[in-house]
């Protein structure tokens, strides 16, 4: 929102149309004025004529008042009297415009009106049919010298050219036509009593709205105010989604995967278990086990490729939320993300019921998916991965990764870690792969895209999409502000000693001290 210092509302600022003012209201100062030059001329003309005691003649009234001063045999002042008129005119014409210049208020209105009155009387000095009497009077009030402008003076700030005798709006201590006072947003004329102002930019007060007040990207309607009269909204910390505070109690739906709400104008695809997935994370979403190897075997690449090499064959099943949650209760050992774990690196022999054929989209739901219970033999320290099923390549990938590291760190005898090492190590290998999907050629890392080509979204495009490599950035942006003390503090430990001694040297310090190098 812009800074309120710099914003005006200002009501009522300008009044379009021209209107003649009522009979019964007081005349304008500029009339008054020249009610004082003329009403010594117009009384001569039309009024009674009464006899003075020296030389008969008609004596001269100075508007109301019950003084009488005798007309002077011989004007005081030997200019010609069409210079005089002239002059007293253009000091009345001046002085009016200064003083409505000068009058409070951020626009003004002029008209017609008055300046063809004064047209009008300044014609009548020059008619022959007679020559008006002006009497000088001896103590004429003194003023201070006021400017005068030329009728042509007044240019609009819009346009450049003359307003000349038209109506115009004195605003922001400059002038425009009306139809040159224009909203800086959509260029129409502002003919509205109220308009905003930023700066020295006009807006329609809705065009000001717009651009200004934030708008809910769920309910795409304006972020209310809160009690006390502040705007409040949420925001994501990674994709800037602006959302009412509602939103989080009102049940609206939110993405397992990239955690943005469900706009109102779109669907969510619902996985069956209570969450949902929304069409961008659809797009490279693995469902059945069968999709998910050829990106197991080619993290199992990863490993190799980095001399981790894991010769035993560690089964993999993609499993539904219910069957990950029972293994967890299952398990004896081993650290699990709250509030959702999402992958499972299983040491105990369990039957687990996994995904044998994909769903079908059927409406805004999956149908038709097809599950198959599998009895797990512990034949080494790892009996089996699972992985939460409906989950984008990158993030299925992800979770693989890291709980594969996890069969490597048991497999190579790394017992009784810490949480916060374990995990945090684990959390590593993940960031490192996502890294070589997301930025191939990071660190010499050589990507897996390539060896994964038969995966759900590199099997049709051939190359990670800018959706998806936005994801990506998105999932490790996760793990780098995770605010968990195992996943997100143990992180950023063990990323710290990588970069430092390298991921051997500090795999070599966890074996012998079971803590990360300093």
């Amino acid at each position: 929102m812009a800074d309120a210092t710099q914003i005006h509302h200002l009501s009522q600022p300008c009044i379009y149309g021209l209107s003649a003012p009522p009979n019964t209201e007081k005349k304008s100062r500029f009339m008054k004025w020249l009610s004082k030059i003329f009403k010594g001329s117009g009384g001569s003309g039309g009024g009674s004529s009464r006899s003075s005691s020296a030389g008969g003649r008609h004596p001269q009234f100075l508007e109301d008042e019950n003084m009488v001063w005798r007309a002077p045999s011989r004007s005081l002042d030997d200019r010609p009297r069409a210079s005089k008129d002239q002059e007293e005119l253009d000091r009345a014409l001046a002085f009016s415009l200064s003083d409505d210049l000068k009058r409070p208020g951020s626009c003004k209105r002029r008209t017609d009106n008055d300046e063809n009155t004064a047209k009008g009387l300044q014609d009548s000095l020059h008619r022959p049919s007679y020559t008006p009497y002006m009497p000088s009077y001896p103590d004429y009030p003194p003023y201070d010298p006021v400017p005068f402008y030329p009728r042509g003076y007044r240019l609009c700030s819009g346009c450049n050219g003359e307003i000349g005798y038209g109506n115009y709006l004195g605003c922001m201590g400059t002038f425009f036509h009306p139809e040159c006072f224009c909203c800086r947003s959509c260029s129409y004329p502002i003919t509205e009593h109220e308009f905003s102002l930023s700066g020295k930019d006009p807006y329609h007060k809705t065009c000001f709205k717009e651009l200004t007040h934030p708008k809910c990207e769920v309910c795409h309607q304006f972020i209310p105010t809160n009690t006390a009269g502040l705007i409040e909204y949420r925001c994501h910390p990674f994709w800037s989604q602006k959302y009412c505070p509602s939103h989080e109690h009102d049940q609206t739906a939110r993405c397992c995967s990239c955690e943005r709400l469900e706009s109102w104008n779109t669907r969510y695809i619902a996985l069956g278990d209570g969450r949902s997935l929304c069409l961008e994370c659809m797009e490279s979403a693995i469902m059945d086990t069968g999709d998910c190897q050829p990106l197991y075997h080619a993290i199992r690449d990863y490993y190799e490729g980095m001399n981790m090499r894991i010769d035993q064959q560690i089964p993999m099943l993609l499993v539904e939320r219910q069957a990950l949650n029972e293994a967890i209760v299952g398990e004896k050992n081993g650290f699990h993300h709250m509030p959702e774990t999402r992958g499972l690196c299983l040491s105990e022999e369990q039957t687990v019921t996994s995904i044998l054929r994909r769903p079908r989209i059927g409406g805004h739901r999956l149908v038709g998916m097809r599950t198959q219970p599998q009895k797990l033999t512990r034949r080494c320290e790892v009996t089996a991965i699972l992985v939460l099923y409906g989950l984008p390549r990158l993030l299925t990938g992800a979770i693989l990764a890291h709980e594969l590291m996890h069969g490597w760190l048991r497999l190579k005898g790394y017992r009784n870690l810490s949480p916060e090492v374990e995990e945090g190590i684990c959390q590593v290998l993940s960031y490192m792969w996502l890294e070589s999907e997301v930025m191939p050629g990071f660190k010499n890392m050589a990507s897996t895209s390539t060896a994964s080509t038969s995966s759900f979204s590199t099997s049709k495009k051939g190359k990670t999409s800018d959706v998806e490599k936005k994801l990506g950035e998105f999932f490790l942006h996760q793990i780098a502000h995770d605010a968990s003390p195992a996943y997100g503090g143990g992180f950023r430990s063990a990323n710290a000693a990588v970069n430092k001694y390298g991921l051997r040297r500090t795999l070599d310090h966890i074996r012998l001290t079971g803590s990360f190098p300093i």
